[in-house]
């Protein structure tokens, strides 16, 4: 046990400690604290809700819950803002933003008086952010999540963003769907707070989080309006109090094992490709590096247990009520480290002890009757992807797993949007698609790499395709597309030499994704390349000059950890 510093920890500097303390004091007298509330461990609470965030509307109700458990275990909670990234408000894409915040994280919980800290997020790039700055800040930290909204009806039909909003989407661009359902299915798809409904990225990473073992056991699948979440935010509230006394930092729960472990549950989970970026880049601020190849033989050997969305049928909801994360990692024991702690201290495996009262077998399950033998995303290499791409095979159609396509090369974003919907288009349904100049530099790798199924296809009966991009994915998508493909075109990658017509060759059994062109012809043409301009100023250019590719978890290069062995 330790003496927390309170009030008093990281005093400003003006050459004489004790009138920084008097005068720090002073000031924070002005705000209504007693002498003795101000001699208790401080607690900080990370907040980001903002107008332009719909997943985060609940997250006064959880700061106040968040205070009330750090009140009644003997802290001080001082909540303190920093930037929110609302998903679908944000311009080019949420990715450009996720660095920034886990920067404002970081230097907010360095710079400010606390003794721990309780992250409240839930929008897909917010809670990555959150744990990578309270990684590298290394003050104890216990994750919040805001939860996922509970599901709409229309037509007697549960609905869910946004798996469900792509389906009617994909049936309004077939002309299945005309103008006014597709107007009435707006309404009726996001009709909480919280975030998405389905296994997305969003809720992956919520329990992801508490695969890590950096939020409390069980909280991870309580949807956003449960009284259970406040439960949940108070309860944190109290144990970051208890680590004030008692520090555990994230760099003793984030660990090799506790990070091979959370890519086990990815798989098990049909979860988000985006998760793969995210873990990689809170590993990589610890040092920690999980290859290309262990991930691939961590999704080989681990099934797929919950019937989800985008992958199955059930929604987040269905999760909290079948049992939760903790009944998908006791099917999982067999395969974890089970000696890790989480931020209670607890083991893993005293924790897996613990006896679950039930379980929802139509949502959840048992490891020897699972719905896929094997994980649901691996990493290819080969001629296209020399440093590896990412394919969510348990949302994409098998019949295409194994295949070899004439390309339609889509230059960038704008020739996509400008074209893929043209009559005269030369695409047939056999054809692979392929985005370029979408990554991390090429345009801030934005989630456009579920290519819409050209029109003239999709009116003809084509469900789905092979495409292929540099760029992210929702994950809330579905279908058989590669990608994370580096290194991207921006930067001069092979991706970068694809012209129309090449032949390209996915096999998903070799892991691979091959440009069928000599490598000769493939470096004439990059003789001619030449990058984007770089932005003239700002945080663009900081973001341009600095970010990692997909391989590296898209962080800046001067934020990543040394890498350890732990």
């Amino acid at each position: 046990m330790r003496e927390p510093q309170g009030i008093d920890g990281g005093l400003t500097n003006y050459g004489d400690r004790d009138f920084a303390r008097y005068l720090r004091r002073s000031f924070a007298r002005s705000m209504g604290f007693s002498q003795e509330l101000l001699n208790k461990p401080v607690v900080g609470i990370a907040v980001s809700p903002s107008g332009f965030n719909n997943c985060h509307r609940y997250m006064p109700e959880l700061t106040e819950a968040v205070s009330r458990g750090v009140l009644s275990a003997g802290g001080l909670p001082l909540s303190f803002p920093t930037i929110s990234l609302g998903e679908v408000f944000l311009n080019p894409t949420s990715m450009m933003f996720r660095n920034l915040m886990s920067m404002d994280v970081e230097e907010m919980i360095r710079a400010q008086p606390m003794d721990a800290v309780v992250l409240i997020g839930g929008c897909d790039k917010t809670v990555p952010a959150q744990l990578m700055g309270a990684a590298s800040a290394g003050r104890p930290a216990v994750q919040v999540v805001t939860g996922s909204m509970t599901t709409g009806r229309y037509h007697g039909e549960r609905l869910g963003a946004c798996t469900d909003c792509r389906r009617f989407w994909s049936k309004y661009r077939a002309g299945e769907v005309d103008k006014e359902e597709i107007s009435e299915v707006e309404g009726r798809l996001s009709v909480t707070a919280g975030t998405c409904a389905v296994m997305g990225t969003a809720s992956t990473m919520a329990c992801l989080a508490e695969g890590l073992g950096m939020s409390l056991p069980g909280t991870a699948a309580i949807p956003a309006v449960n009284s259970a979440r406040l439960v949940a935010a108070e309860e944190s509230g109290k144990l970051a109090v208890h680590l004030s006394w008692n520090p555990t930092t994230p760099a003793q729960v984030i660990t090799t094992k506790s990070v091979e472990n959370a890519f086990r549950l990815l798989m098990a989970l049909g979860g988000s490709t985006n998760a793969i970026i995210h873990l990689t880049a809170i590993a990589g601020r610890l040092g920690i590096r999980i290859p290309m190849g262990r991930i691939n033989e961590i999704s080989d050997e681990t099934p797929v247990l919950a019937d989800l969305k985008p992958v199955g049928e059930s929604y987040m909801e269905d999760l909290y009520e079948a049992g939760g994360v903790g009944a998908v990692l006791r099917e999982l024991r067999p395969l974890l480290h089970l000696d890790v702690i989480d931020i209670t201290g607890v083991t893993l495996r005293e924790r897996l002890d613990e006896p679950l009262n039930w379980v929802d077998r139509k949502v959840i399950r048992p490891f020897a009757e699972p719905i896929s033998p094997v994980g649901g995303l691996i990493a290819l290499t080969g001629s296209l992807a020399p440093d590896g791409a990412i394919f969510k095979r348990a949302a994409a159609t098998p019949s295409l797993f194994e295949v070899e396509g004439r390309a339609v090369v889509f230059e960038d974003l704008e020739d996509l949007s400008r074209r893929i919907d043209d009559p005269d288009l030369d695409v047939l349904p056999n054809d692979i698609l392929v985005l370029k100049n979408a990554g991390p530099q090429g345009a801030a790798m934005p989630e456009a790499g579920y290519l819409p199924i050209p029109s003239k296809l999709a009116r003809a009966g084509v469900k789905d395709m092979v495409r292929i991009s540099d760029a992210r994915m929702s994950g809330t998508a579905y279908g058989t597309i590669v990608l994370h493909v580096a290194p991207e075109a921006a930067i001069g990658g092979p991706l970068a030499a694809v012209r129309n017509g090449d032949r390209i060759a996915l096999s998903v059994a070799n892991k691979r994704i091959d440009l069928l062109v000599d490598d000769s012809k493939i470096k004439r043409r990059l003789e001619s390349w030449s990058p984007p301009p770089v932005p003239p100023r700002g945080y663009a250019a900081l973001f341009r000059r600095s970010v990692l590719q997909a391989s590296g978890g898209c962080d800046f290069d001067f934020l990543t950890g040394v890498s350890s062995n732990k």
